[in-house]
């Protein structure tokens, strides 16, 4: 076993609602591929509300926990270390267990560099977001690592993305906040990013339908079910459509390495991603 490895452990996502989430598929076949066998992985229901006395019951035998909606801006003051990227994003989507100390990290970040490296997008550019959550943030830092230095960000209350504006700065980021009327009726975008509902991206899908709306690529978060509204548009208009399955695998490998110690067996944990999808597909 690689150095730094653990024979044993307990892992889990936690969020609100939770019981979707494919991060057990990903983790268990992770687990597996790497022969892991003293490894589980779950998913547990849990609200800002419930975290603190949940994250205060867990024992030594576990490894590490997935976060997601809504305790990856929560979790933070809960943690005794946050990398420096995290507390930058402030966001953390991941917890690591070590030597008694609840550490923060965020993988989502390099998920989406990755997801987009590979569907070919080698910068930032001119960049839209929609939505101004903590995967919002997660966005804005994976575009200025790919070297954006402004972006614009689609929003329906303009009040509420004060924490992404702190990113920004942050990040050393310009950020024009737009309206969704306004993104409407901007054209020409070389990535759009959408972090929010299928439904919520939905007037847009209609603009990209219309050709009054253009981006070279178009990368949607959501990837269940796919293509979303969004996604099917911007093939159909010759763009560029990258699930949000691809950021998801990317950063679950991320916290395999830091819960295990070994390096992520990712074309296994995609794999069972496809297939889980599909045979949920085949129930509806």
């Amino acid at each position: 076993m690689a150095a730094g490895a653990r024979p044993v452990g307990r892992a889990a996502v936690l969020g609100s609602p939770v019981a979707h989430s494919l991060s057990p598929v990903l983790h268990r076949a992770a687990y597996r591929e790497l022969g892991l066998a003293g490894w589980t992985y779950s998913a547990i229901e849990c609200d800002e509300q419930r975290l603190p006395s949940l994250l205060d019951s867990l024992g030594p035998e576990w490894a590490g926990l997935s976060l997601t909606m809504p305790l990856k801006r929560a979790v933070l003051p809960l943690l005794d270390d946050v990398e420096p990227l995290a507390t930058q994003v402030g966001a953390a989507n991941t917890v690591v267990f070590a030597r008694g100390q609840r550490r923060g990290f965020n993988t989502d970040v390099g998920g989406i560099v990755t997801a987009l490296r590979e569907a070919g997008v080698t910068t930032g550019g001119n960049v839209l977001v929609l939505g101004s959550g903590a995967t919002a943030c997660s966005a804005l830092a994976a575009v200025g690592a790919m070297g954006t230095v402004a972006a614009s960000v689609a929003v329906r209350a303009q009040t509420r993305a004060k924490p992404l504006l702190a990113v920004a700065d942050c990040l050393g980021i310009q950020v024009a906040l737009l309206d969704y009327g306004q993104a409407l009726a901007s054209r020409g975008w070389q990535l759009l990013i959408s972090t929010i509902p299928a439904a919520g991206a939905a007037p847009l899908a209609a603009q990209l339908a219309a050709g009054t709306l253009a981006a070279d690529a178009v990368f949607d978060v959501v990837y269940d079910p796919w293509p979303t509204p969004l996604a099917a548009a911007a093939e159909k208009a010759g763009s560029t459509a990258i699930s949000g399955l691809d950021m998801l695998v990317h950063q679950a490998a991320g916290q395999v390495e830091l819960m295990t110690g070994r390096p992520a067996p990712v074309s296994a944990m995609r794999a069972a991603g496809l297939a889980e999808l599909d045979r949920r597909r085949n129930i509806r």
